[in-house]
């Protein structure tokens, strides 16, 4: 039997389906091969030539592929139809080389959807794997490995507490930080708009804005404060108005174009909340179930059946009204399509989300929102009338102006309309009213605005950034917005993103030493290049060599580099965001404890930074870099009031955060007490009473009824905590710290011990499902976080929606293969296999490159 090769499981189960018992279908697991975590991976001495490596956690798959050949020696590669698709078929071919016969038949198949028709299809139609498009995959790689292994060291050594650099994530880093300092830099600007609830003859109500105020057309800041405002209200109400002008005009509006990766991860976060990786989580499991077409697109055309299959769907359900003339065709604006993928849609246009009923609720909003949209696409326009009164003072002095709207046909509205970043009033409805009729006023408002700084990125809207600048492409941005809040130098909050210290300071050094590297216009033609190779038009080393000869240069330049020069620089470079200016107009260099000194950037022995005094043994006042939401550095210093005893309770800013203080530093009591404010606490909301009770930690609940020893409550290096002797267990919820009593206390601790315990005796399995294939029992066991299935020292957790009482033994074959090409731990009786000392030193490296082994990851730059 022809042996074909998928990248997962899930897209194996799905096309063996298809395909039937007269074709063996196996999964790769992903990448295969990558290049070891190491220097000397790729060599730009010898003509870039790169050294690939079998991760340890893929030799398994790669061996059950081998295995499979010795009985057909036709292999078929069926990985996704991109470039990384093709990379991963690449590797494949290359891996198994050793195990092909002679005269073996090797070929390539791609589908754009796992449908039966798709993939049987496909069969008929195989090629060899896709050399330009394999060397754009190679050129990428090359170039992310020369940035990280070469960049990254530098800013571990120059700036310590960095974690890495990267060719594309940098340049996304900084849009977010540069955003950021936008936003602190911006000073609102007060403007007053003044509107009239006027009536026409028949009573009916409708509002008009200012627009013409002295005869002449009203800008922005025309009135810029309360008294112009007033003045304006004035001039209203003392005359009398009449309708000099009514336009009614037809308009429409046409639907939107169907999905690519980029609008469909931008909509799912405006509508749904959801991170692009979350977004293209459930978009590959939709379409490794043959739901949807390959998520991973540049382009938004539509196959032409497709086509029809939507408009036959929209005639059924909607009526022929809502069928346009024509079918509409959408054309692709990018450069390089993505390989010329057609756009994300559902593999069939009648499956509408209520008949498909999935089970997950990502999988169910994201296809709802597929359908919705690609419908929606082949619609008939919205129609609508617009209407504009104009409302003039007979002297000509005075206009206002209403606007309004009303839909006459929604058309594709009917089923969709997209969210918006920034929201805008829609207009409403205008009364019925006739040009040289009379107004009365019923009332005149001003009402005060500000302008606003620029907003904070959302995914979505760094997304769109990020394709309109050229950086990154479809297979990419997810990962690239992971990489930047995993290593902590973005944080997500309420779905902003917001640049962390330090994001800003690995920013701040790029921008100063390697400038060229992070410019948008560079990592765009960059791109742009690479996009050239996969199309033959290029070659990927005339790429590579001349990225190296430059970027080798840059780097050779810091060598010298003292950490002062680098701190010096960014502290100048950081200076608005570091040290905002004082209410009292003050230097906001200058120390506010010592009053001589200047403050500047400093670095601790952790990495981390932190503004210090120059005069340091002397005065040891420190404070975070961070700037509160006013502008202001967190208070320093602030007395929250005084305890039993009439001592000053304080609260600072330190370089690991702020905490609480009880007196102050002397002679006789160098080290005050002292509590850091645990995570959640805002210091602008403490109050006394919350200052006491951090500094009155440990709390002692009581005495344990079984020995009489104490029992204490108190927040540690990794969180609250209750102590018992020598035992600690872990509080869920800081809170829990100060109200705990024993009886909850003693609960906690003996289910610590209990756990404790267990770690020498075997937990009771809920079933035995058989034996692995490679030897030994699979169970599924009871969990502190959810039943899991277990073989030797390997657990998988099992997805919500399979029991523990239905989960079959293929089925935990699965999630278990799956953890364990995850860097799950290999059983205890494999490992022993290698007895050999020589053995066990060849396998470390190995190790260490299996850590990197998901090469998605790798490619985010």
């Amino acid at each position: 039997m022809p042996v074909v090769v998928v990248e997962s499981p899930a897209k194996a189960k799905t096309i063996n389906k298809y395909l039937g018992a007269d074709y063996t279908v196996l999964a790769s697991y992903g990448h295969v091969r990558d290049l070891p975590a190491k220097d000397g991976s790729v060599s730009p001495d010898a003509d870039f030539a790169m050294t690939w490596e079998v991760a340890a956690d893929s030799k398994k798959h790669v061996r059950a592929i081998a295995e499979a050949l010795k009985t057909d020696n036709t292999l078929i590669l069926a990985t996704d139809p991109d470039r990384e698709g093709e990379a991963i078929s690449w590797h494949l071919q290359e891996a198994l080389a050793s195990s092909l016969k002679k005269g073996a038949k090797v070929s390539r198949v791609t589908f754009n959807a796992i449908t039966k028709a798709a993939v049987t299809e496909a069969m008929k139609s195989p090629r060899q794997v896709d050399q330009p498009l394999v060397d754009a995959y190679l050129a990428r790689r090359a170039l992310d490995y020369l940035v990280g292994f070469t960049l990254s060291p530098v800013l571990w050594r120059k700036l310590p507490g960095s974690r890495s650099a990267g060719r594309v994530q940098s340049v996304c880093l900084r849009l977010v930080v540069e955003r950021e300092m936008e936003i602190e830099a911006f000073r609102a600007q007060e403007f007053w708009t003044v509107a009239a609830m006027l009536a026409t003859p028949r009573g009916q109500e409708f509002e008009a804005r200012l627009v013409t105020l002295g005869g002449k057309k009203l800008q922005k800041f025309d009135i810029p404060t309360a008294a112009a405002a007033e003045i304006a209200v004035q001039a209203i109400n003392s005359r009398a108005f009449n309708v000099t002008a009514v336009e009614a005009k037809p308009a429409s509006r046409n639907p939107y174009a169907p999905f690519m990766t980029s609008t469909l991860q931008q909509e799912a976060s405006r509508k749904f909340g959801m991170g692009a990786k979350a977004c293209m989580s459930a978009a590959q499991r939709l379409y490794e179930a043959g739901h949807i077409t390959y998520m991973r697109t540049d382009g938004i055309d539509m196959a032409p059946e497709a086509v029809m299959a939507a408009r036959d769907v929209i005639k059924d359900m909607f009526g022929a009204a809502y069928v346009p003339d024509a079918p509409r065709m959408y054309k692709n604006k990018a450069k390089n399509a993505q390989e010329a993928h057609e756009c994300i849609r559902p593999t069939d246009m009648a499956a509408s989300p209520e008949t498909l009923r999935l089970s997950e609720a990502d999988q169910r909003k994201l296809y709802d929102l597929i359908w919705k949209r690609t419908i929606a696409s082949q619609m008939a326009a919205a129609r609508m009338e617009r209407t504009v009164v104009d409302v003039v003072s007979p002297d000509g002095q005075v206009g206002l102006r209403a606007n309004g709207q009303v839909v006459l046909f929604d058309g594709f509205l009917k089923v969709y309309d997209e969210g918006r970043d920034d929201e805008d009033e829609d207009e409403g409805r205008l009364p019925q009213i006739m040009q040289g009729e009379g107004v009365d006023k019923r009332r005149v408002t001003p009402n005060q605005s500000f302008t606003q700084p620029p907003p904070r990125y959302t995914e979505a809207t760094l997304v769109k950034r990020m394709e309109e600048l050229g950086i990154g492409r479809p297979s990419t941005y997810a990962s690239v917005l992971t990489t930047i809040v995993d290593r902590e130098y973005v944080r997500k909050d309420k779905n902003r993103l917001f640049p962390e210290d330090k994001g800003r300071l690995v920013t701040a050094f790029l921008s100063n030493f390697f400038q060229r590297y992070v410019e948008y216009d560079f990592t765009a033609d960059l791109e742009s290049q690479l996009d050239d190779v996969s199309a033959g038009e290029r070659n990927y080393k005339d790429v590579l060599a001349r990225f190296w000869r430059d970027f080798s240069a840059a780097v050779a330049e810091t060598a010298d580099l003292r950490i002062s020069e680098v701190l010096e620089k960014i502290d100048d470079f950081l200076s608005p965001h570091l040290y905002p200016s004082r209410a009292d107009g003050s230097d906001p260099r200058s120390c506010p404890s010592c009053g001589t000194g200047r403050l500047h950037l400093k670095t601790a022995r952790t990495g981390s930074a932190f503004i210090g005094c120059k005069n340091y043994p002397e005065c040891r006042y420190t404070r975070p870099i961070t700037v509160g939401e006013d502008g202001g550095a967190t208070p320093d210093g602030k007395i929250l009031g005084e305890d039993a005893d009439g001592v000053p309770i304080s609260l600072r800013a330190g370089r690991f955060g702020p905490y609480v203080q009880k007196g102050e530093v002397t002679a006789e009591n160098p080290k005050p007490p002292r509590g850091s404010l645990p995570k959640g606490w805002a210091p602008d909301s403490l109050t006394l009473e919350r200052a006491l009770m951090l500094l009155n930690l440990p709390r002692q609940v009581g005495m344990h009824p079984e020995d009489g020893a104490p029992v204490e409550a108190a927040i540690g290096r990794f969180g609250p905590y209750v102590k018992h002797n020598s035992t600690y267990a872990n509080l869920p919820d800081v809170e829990e710290v100060f109200t705990i009593g024993m009886n909850r206390a003693v609960e906690v601790l003996a289910q610590k011990a209990s756990r404790g315990a267990g770690r020498g005796a075997a937990a009771v399995p809920l079933r035995e499902l058989g034996e692995h294939p490679s030897g030994g029992a699979v169970q599924v066991m009871p969990g502190k976080y959810g039943p899991y299935v277990k073989w030797e020292k390997v657990n998988a957790t099992l997805p919500k929606d399979l029991s523990p009482d239905d989960v079959t033994l293929d089925e935990a074959l699965v999630l278990i293969a799956e953890k364990a090409g995850k860097g799950g731990k290999k059983p205890a009786r494999k490992a022993a296999v290698a007895k050999a000392p020589a053995a066990k030193k060849k396998a470390a490296p190995k190790k260490a490159a299996a850590k990197k082994k998901p090469s998605a990851k790798d490619l985010v730059g």
